[in-house]
C-alpha cells in the first residue's frame, strides 16, 4: 500500500508542545492527540469542563469515521462500494457528496471522489513491485466520473464498477462537523484539528490560532479553516517519486508543480476539496479561476 506520511505539513504554535506567543503564555490550553482517519488529529481549547467537551468531540469523531473510513469494513463508505447501492443514507454522507459536487463542476473535473478504482489499481500495481500497464490505466478511466453517481435522500447508487474514495475531503468535513457540535452548544475559541485545521473563533489570549506551515509562514486563524495538501505527502513507490493524487481526466499521478498548496476558506472540508485538486492544476491562475467560485477561498501558500 502507499506510504503513508500524510500531510504533516502543518504544525501548531499554540499549546503547551509548542511555542506560544508572547501574550498567551500565561494561559493555560487544554489539549487531546488522537487520530481522525488514519491522520494524527487534535482539539485545543481553554475550558473548565475541557475535558468533557472534549470527549463529546472525540465521540463525533468516531461516530463520523463509521461513515467515511475506508479501513472500516463495517463503515457506510466501504459498504457503498461493496454493494453500489446505499438505502437510507446518513445526512452527512449526502452533504459531503454535495459538497463534492460543487467541488467537481468548480474544478473542472479535477476534484472526482470517484478515482477510487485508479487509486486501488496504483495501490495493487506497486505493491506488486510495478507501475500499472497504461491499457490497465485506461481500461480504469471509464469508471472515473463524479456526476455519475445518483443520490438523494432515500438511495446512493454507483454504476457497476465505481467505488468512492473522500479521503480528499472528508477529515476536512469531519473538522466541520465537530465545530458545528460545539458551536451549537455555545462553544467557541476551540482548534480543531483532524489532519485539517478547524477555528471556532480564536485562540484565548491571543488574535488567533497562529498555524504555522512547515514550508515555512504562518497562518493566523480566526473562525476559519484551513488545508495542506501536497503531491509526494504520500507515494506509491519506494523511491518517493509517484504520489498518490491522480488526475481523473488521464489517470497520471499529479506533476510535482507544488510541494504543497494550502488553501483557506470558512469551511475545512472546502479548503481540503479545492486544495487537493490544486495539486493537479498548472499555475497559480488555475487555481485561482477555482476558488472564484467561492466567496471564501483563498490561496494562503504555494510552494
Amino acid at each position: 500500500m502507499p506510504k503513508m506520511n500524510r500531510r504533516r505539513f502543518l504544525t501548531l504554535s499554540a499549546a503547551a508542545a509548542f511555542p506560544l506567543p508572547a501574550r498567551a503564555r500565561a494561559v493555560e490550553i487544554t489539549q487531546w492527540h488522537g487520530t481522525a482517519l488514519g491522520a494524527e488529529a487534535a482539539i485545543y481549547l481553554q475550558h473548565p469542563d475541557a475535558d468533557v467537551i472534549i470527549s463529546r468531540a472525540v465521540a463525533e469523531i468516531d461516530r463520523l469515521e463509521s461513515v467515511f473510513s475506508l479501513y472500516r469494513t463495517d463503515s457506510t463508505l466501504s459498504q457503498l462500494n461493496l454493494t453500489s447501492r446505499l438505502q437510507a443514507p446518513p445526512f452527512e454522507l449526502l452533504e459531503c457528496l454535495a459538497q463534492c459536487g460543487r467541488v467537481h463542476t468548480a474544478t473542472q473535473g479535477l476534484f472526482d471522489p470517484t478515482i477510487q478504482p485508479l487509486w486501488q489499481l496504483y495501490a495493487t500495481s506497486f505493491d506488486a513491485g510495478h507501475a500499472p500497464a497504461q491499457e490497465q490505466i485506461a481500461a480504469t478511466l471509464p469508471l472515473i466520473d463524479f456526476s455519475r453517481i445518483a443520490y438523494d435522500s432515500d438511495t446512493v447508487i454507483l454504476p457497476a464498477g465505481m467505488a468512492l474514495t473522500l479521503n480528499g475531503v472528508a477529515q476536512g468535513f469531519i473538522a466541520d462537523k465537530v465545530a458545528d457540535l460545539l458551536a451549537a452548544e455555545g462553544l467557541t475559541d476551540i482548534l480543531i484539528n483532524t489532519g485539517e485545521f478547524r477555528a471556532l473563533g480564536q485562540m484565548p489570549g491571543a488574535a488567533g490560532w497562529p498555524v504555522k506551515l512547515t514550508t515555512g509562514g504562518e497562518v493566523s486563524l480566526v473562525s476559519r479553516a484551513l488545508a495542506t495538501s501536497s503531491p509526494l505527502g504520500t507515494f506509491f513507490d519506494r523511491d518517493g517519486t509517484v504520489g498518490h493524487i491522480l488526475s481523473p481526466l488521464d489517470g497520471i499521478p499529479s506533476i510535482a508543480i507544488w510541494s504543497s498548496v494550502s488553501i483557506s476558506a470558512a469551511s475545512a472540508a472546502l479548503a481540503d476539496a479545492l486544495s487537493t485538486a490544486a495539486c493537479l492544476m498548472p499555475d497559480r491562475v488555475a487555481i485561482q479561476a477555482s476558488l472564484a467560485n467561492f466567496q471564501d477561498a483563498r490561496i494562503e501558500a504555494l510552494v
